[in-house]
C-alpha cells in the first residue's frame, strides 16, 4: 500500500442495519473488507432484534476482524439503526451498506473520488438486483427493467449526473450531522426523504453507472408484495410531508392499479367494453415480460409476470390506502436529534 495515498485519503465508516439477516451478513461485510482502498475502513454493524443466526454472525465478525463493531438497535427500524450506526461511527466519509447488499470491487475509492471530484453532498449508484433462486432471479429482471420501475437510474442505469436520489449513499459526515441524520418516522422511503431535504439544503446527489450493488431480491411472492405496499405506502407520506416533492413516476403504480380495478367493475355492471383497461395491462405486462425475459430460463420467465404485477400492485395499493393519520404522525414529529459521532480514535 503507498503509505502517501493512505495518508491523504479519508478514512470512511460503513453503517450497516442489520435485521433477520444471517443468508447475506457475512458475504456482505467480507465484501466491504475486501474493497481494495487505502484510506482507513471501518464497519458499524447496528443490530436489530433479529430471530434467525444474525447475532452470532456478528459476533463473530467483531471477534474476527478488529475494523467491525456493532451497536443495538432494539426497535429494529431501519432509520434508527442508521442513526444508532452513524452515532457509532468515527470517520468524515459514511457509506450505507444493507444487509443483503454486496459491494462490487471499488465501489469504496470511486465513491470518494467522486464526493470531491463533484463536491457533492452524496453520491451512489446502481441497486444490481441479482437472484439465487428462480423466483428471485425474475424478481432481479423485474426490478430492472423499465417495465417494472419505470425510467429509475438506480434500478435501470444512465448516463452520470445529479439526481433526486440514489441507491443506498456514500455521504460527507458533516453532511449528514447538518440534517440530523435520517428522519426516524420515515419507516420506509427515509433515503429519498433524506435525499430531499439535502437538496433543499443546496447539497448535490451525483448518480454514477460507476458505482453498483449487488442486491438480494425478497424470496417470496409475499414478501415482495409487503416491500412494495410498504414503498407505496410510505411514498404516499413523503408527498404528504415535503408539498412539491410528488414525481409522475411514483403516480404510475396507483393509476394503473384504479384503472384495473375500474375497468373489471365496468366491464362486469356496465359494459364488456370496460374490461379492455385490464386486458390491455395484462397484454402489456405479457409482452413486457416476453422483452425482458430473454436470457432467463423457462421457470424464471414464467414466473416474471406475476412479479411485475405484484410490484405494480402493491405499491399502488400502499399509495392509495397509506393512511392521512400516518402523514400527520410524521409531520407532528420533532426533527432528528443531531448526530453526535465518537470520539475518534488517536
Amino acid at each position: 500500500m503507498n503509505t502517501k495515498a493512505a495518508e491523504e485519503l479519508p478514512a470512511v465508516s460503513v453503517i450497516m442495519p442489520v435485521l433477520n439477516e444471517e443468508r447475506h451478513l457475512r458475504t456482505a461485510v467480507r465484501r466491504i473488507l475486501d474493497q481494495d482502498y487505502a484510506g482507513g475502513i471501518e464497519v458499524v454493524i447496528a443490530l436489530g432484534p433479529s430471530t434467525d443466526r444474525t447475532d452470532e454472525i456478528a459476533a463473530e465478525l467483531v471477534a474476527g476482524d478488529p475494523r467491525v463493531h456493532t451497536v443495538p438497535n432494539p426497535t429494529g427500524r431501519t432509520p434508527a439503526a442508521l442513526n444508532a450506526a452513524i452515532r457509532g461511527s468515527r470517520h468524515p466519509v459514511v457509506v450505507r451498506v444493507d444487509g443483503h447488499g454486496l459491494l462490487t470491487p471499488g465501489y469504496i475509492a470511486t465513491a470518494v473520488r467522486l464526493l470531491g471530484d463533484m463536491d457533492a453532498a452524496n453520491v451512489g449508484g446502481i441497486m444490481h438486483a441479482e437472484g439465487e433462486t428462480e423466483w428471485e432471479k425474475a424478481v432481479a429482471a423485474a426490478m430492472t427493467s423499465k417495465i417494472g420501475v419505470g425510467n429509475s437510474a438506480f434500478h435501470t442505469g444512465g448516463l452520470a449526473g445529479p439526481a433526486e436520489t440514489v441507491y443506498l449513499g456514500v455521504f460527507r459526515r458533516e453532511v449528514l450531522e447538518r440534517q440530523g441524520g435520517y428522519n426516524e418516522e420515515f419507516i420506509r422511503a427515509q433515503d429519498w426523504e433524506l435525499n430531499y431535504r439535502i437538496r433543499q439544503d443546496g447539497g448535490l446527489i451525483w448518480f454514477s453507472p460507476q458505482l453498483r450493488v449487488t442486491y438480494r431480491p425478497r424470496p417470496t411472492v409475499r414478501a415482495l408484495a409487503k416491500q412494495y405496499r410498504d414503498y407505496g405506502r410510505w411514498r404516499r407520506v413523503v408527498t404528504r410531508y415535503h408539498r412539491g416533492s410528488v414525481n409522475l413516476r411514483y403516480l404510475a403504480p396507483p393509476v394503473a392499479l384504479a384503472a384495473v380495478l375500474a375497468g373489471l367493475v365496468l366491464g362486469a355492471a356496465v359494459h364488456p367494453a370496460f374490461l379492455a383497461v385490464p386486458f390491455g395491462y395484462l397484454a402489456a405486462i405479457l409482452g413486457g415480460s416476453a422483452l425482458e425475459g430473454r436470457g432467463l430460463s423457462g421457470k424464471a420467465r414464467a414466473l416474471l409476470p406475476v412479479a411485475l404485477v405484484t410490484m405494480h400492485m402493491s405499491w399502488g395499493f400502499g399509495f392509495l390506502t397509506s393512511p392521512r393519520s400516518l402523514a400527520r404522525r410524521v409531520i407532528a414529529s420533532t426533527a432528528p436529534a443531531p448526530m453526535t459521532p465518537a470520539a475518534e480514535n488517536g
